[in-house]
């Protein structure tokens, strides 16, 4: 059983992180700039790696190493999106700049 604060917490970070992909994606609907696209996906990514690895370790009978691999696959797969909206972002802003 999974104790209830790491519980609480695990659930702040997930609705946090959605709050924010959502934030996010809003801001691509209004502007159309696809880095924020990217942004909320990664975001997405993030939240679900928050919450995956005791869900994982739980609901499959994994050993806690690989729960703990599959979520930071998760997580680095959600930051490099971020990393990649950054990327884009600056490319872009640097062609109209000339």
């Amino acid at each position: 059983m999974i104790e209830t604060p790491l519980l609480v917490a695990k659930l702040i970070t997930l609705v946090l992180s959605l709050l924010v992909a959502y934030l996010a994606y809003h801001g691509y609907r209004r502007s159309g700039q696809r880095p924020m696209l990217y942004v909320a996906a990664g975001f997405v990514f993030i939240g679900a790696g928050a919450i995956c690895e005791g869900l994982i370790y739980v609901a499959f009978g994994t050993s806690i190493v690989s729960a703990g691999l599959i979520q930071a696959a998760i997580v680095s797969s959600g930051l490099l999106l971020v990393l990649l909206s950054l990327r884009t972002g600056t490319s872009q802003s640097s062609v109209r700049a000339k």
